[in-house]
């Protein structure tokens, strides 16, 4: 008797893992799934309300994907006339790294910045430059499931001589 009840537990126990997995796995979405068969017109390239729910720009020209979480507590902006600067926190659970990746490279080069490098590893990291800044993108996925981006963009320096 003991043994049975015993048994039932260890069945009803996996048998919650097993589905808060495949609940967990079939949630989860990817920015390149966005990206493919998207309409577009030919004055900015993308239809109104696409663009929004593609993604926002944030200092100007450097766009985030939607689905992100902007912590404003967490951020810094400096803006001046001609300029604008900062450090711009994200956070968003159960995002899938590599297709955020994919979303900056594609849309970052389409927005006329430059790739400079890509490292990836635990952490990864992005850095694209223009005539007259850089822009950083450091992209964490802590082991609770939760991804936080943190986008930096800065003038470019002066070489003194």
């Amino acid at each position: 008797m003991r043994k049975e009840v015993v048994r039932k537990r260890w069945v009803i126990a996996l048998s919650l893992i097993i589905f808060l997995g495949i609940l967990w796995t079939g949630c989860s979405t990817t920015v390149k799934e966005r990206q493919e068969g998207q309409p577009v017109t030919e004055a900015t390239g993308e239809v109104k309300g696409e663009a929004e729910r593609i993604g926002k720009y944030y200092l100007d020209d450097v766009r985030v994907p939607s689905e992100l979480n902007y912590k404003p507590k967490k951020s810094f902006v400096y803006e001046t006339p001609k300029f604008k600067a900062g450090i711009l926190h994200f956070t968003k659970w159960n995002v899938d790294v590599p297709s955020l990746i994919d979303f900056f490279t594609y849309h970052m080069e389409k927005d006329q910045w430059k790739l400079v490098n890509i490292f990836k590893g635990k952490e990864s990291f992005l850095n694209f430059a223009k005539p007259d800044k850089t822009c950083s993108v450091r992209i964490k996925d802590k082991w609770t499931g939760t991804t936080i981006v943190e986008i930096q963009v800065g003038p470019l320096g002066e070489k003194k001589m």
